[in-house]
């Protein structure tokens, strides 16, 4: 599954008005960081993905307190009624402060036992600007969550994705004067990444994840930008994973792809980067046809190449910036490019995520789509949880 982001998470005591609130400290520079969390041990107290689970939906798609790090991960390209285009992020992370275990009950409402951080984002093509926010949060008093019965909802404030009927959900999310709120509807249902949902990350028994994704999410809805509101249409993407494991210590970044191609069919791969600069051998992906069916992508059946680079004016990181992936066996060829250069995010931690177009050919016939790319490691070391 989509190997996310990493989200520092240290457990920081602050006294407020007598209730303890964790935080999540901002790393120092050159400070190594890693999806959810530092390189520390991982607590054989929390859960661990193996083989063999039975997903039940709508369920598994909330919250999972007994593992470690949990994410809901929302991307999408929109189009205005003018032409004009947009991308966006909104994501959301939970982390267990400490395995149920080792937990003791508390009456306070505000009493805390999981951390929830998120992430705001829009892409303005045309404006050629690219806003980005984040919030911290205390998984309690109603103040951030994630549910999934009777429906599904998860929040942070009033960031927030809501079911509101069968596989329909509304997304809201503001800030400074960045508003988007859409209508998704999903197409195809769940889909189980990896090994029907397993997916590994490391060598090691356990270092692995839960992944399932929904990729054809239909939307529609409205963007404001500073006053200004525009009616959109597009589609979106979720990616859900939860997992209590630890990148290997020769791992260092991930390239994740996340394409919707106009033939009906989506593609997600991902690469997993050594200190060395070669691919870790666990790297995957999964091919999801018009009609729902999947194929498993191991290593061997797919390549990416780097065609281009840009360099962060802000951070001073050199990303790759232009693609070229190949699925010989599909007879799969795609050219994939930023909608805009510069998408990097700078917050807690620094990466580059933003809206790309795609454009080549399937069993000689062209194709062209759009999606999201996620890269990490590029502005520092990345090693530690996902």
């Amino acid at each position: 599954m989509k190997v996310r982001l990493s989200v520092v998470l240290v457990l920081v005591g602050l006294v407020v008005g007598g209730v303890a609130w964790w935080a999540w400290p901002r790393p120092q520079p050159g400070a190594a960081v890693g999806l959810v969390g530092l390189s520390e041990p991982v607590s054989a107290d929390f859960a661990r993905a193996g083989r063999g689970r039975a997903f039940s939906f709508p369920q598994d798609f909330g919250a999972h307190p007994d593992f470690q790090t949990e994410w809901w991960y929302y991307t999408g390209n929109l189009l205005g009624m003018d032409g004009r285009r947009f991308g966006y992020q909104l994501t959301f992370f939970r982390r267990a402060l400490q395995p149920a275990s080792q937990r003791v009950p508390r009456s306070s409402a505000w009493a805390v036992e999981q951390v929830y951080l998120a992430h705001f984002a829009l892409t303005d093509v045309q404006g050629g600007q690219f806003h980005y926010f984040e919030r911290f949060e205390r998984g309690a008093a109603g103040l951030a969550g994630a549910l999934a019965v009777p429906d599904f909802q998860v929040w942070l404030g009033d960031w927030a994705v809501n079911q509101v009927g069968d596989g329909a959900y509304r997304l809201d999310a503001q800030a400074d004067g960045i508003r988007i709120g859409l209508d998704l509807i999903d197409r195809k249902g769940p889909v189980l990444q990896g090994d029907q949902g397993y997916s590994q990350k490391g060598p090691e028994p356990g270092n692995a994840s839960y992944y399932v994704s929904q990729t054809a999410l239909e939307s529609r809805g409205s963007v404001e930008i500073n006053g200004q509101s525009m009616m959109v249409t597009g589609s979106s993407w979720m990616d859900h994973e939860f997992s209590t494991s630890a990148l290997a210590a020769d791992q260092v970044g991930w390239d994740w792809f996340a394409l919707q191609l106009d033939d009906g069919s989506e593609l997600m791969v991902y690469g997993v980067r050594k200190a060395d600069g070669s691919l870790d051998a666990l790297a995957s992906g999964t091919l999801i046809e018009r009609d729902g069916h999947t194929r498993r992508l191991a290593q061997a059946d797919f390549q990416i190449t780097v065609d281009g680079s840009w360099k962060s004016p802000h951070s001073g990181a050199v990303y790759p910036a232009a693609w070229r992936i190949s699925i010989p066996s599909e007879q799969i060829d795609l050219k994939v490019v930023p909608r805009l250069a510069d998408q990097e995010l700078r917050l807690s931690f620094t990466y580059w995520e933003g809206a790309v177009g795609v454009t080549g050919t399937r069993a000689g016939k062209a194709v062209s789509g759009s999606g999201y790319v996620e890269l990490t490691g590029y502005a520092g070391s990345m090693q530690g949880q996902f």
